[in-house]
């Protein structure tokens, strides 16, 4: 049984996770379906981008022009960020 924190955080447990493909860095999506909080690995690479541009887009235009940073970025961060723009480019190509 997990509980959620005073942050709303739940730790998924490990067995979930494998079976999910759930590893740290991976984008999920949480909505409620029934009356219940339902959480799915996002799998299509061009929504994880398009979802990271809109972000993106709206920091800009709040604190104005954002630059790539790759000095100092945390590794898994950087490895989950380069496989995505991976996946994105090989769909794109079919």
């Amino acid at each position: 049984m997990a509980k959620v924190d005073s942050k709303g955080r739940i730790v998924l447990p490990q067995e979930v996770r494998e079976k999910l493909g759930i590893s740290p860095g991976t984008e999920v999506e949480i909505h409620e379906e029934d009356g219940k909080a339902v959480v799915e690995p996002e799998d299509n690479p061009e929504q994880i981008i398009e979802r990271m541009e809109k972000l993106v887009a709206a920091t800009d235009s709040e604190r104005g022009k954002t630059s790539t940073i790759d000095e100092g970025v945390d590794p898994i961060a950087k490895k989950h960020r380069d496989a995505v723009r991976r996946g994105a480019e090989k769909n794109s190509d079919e």
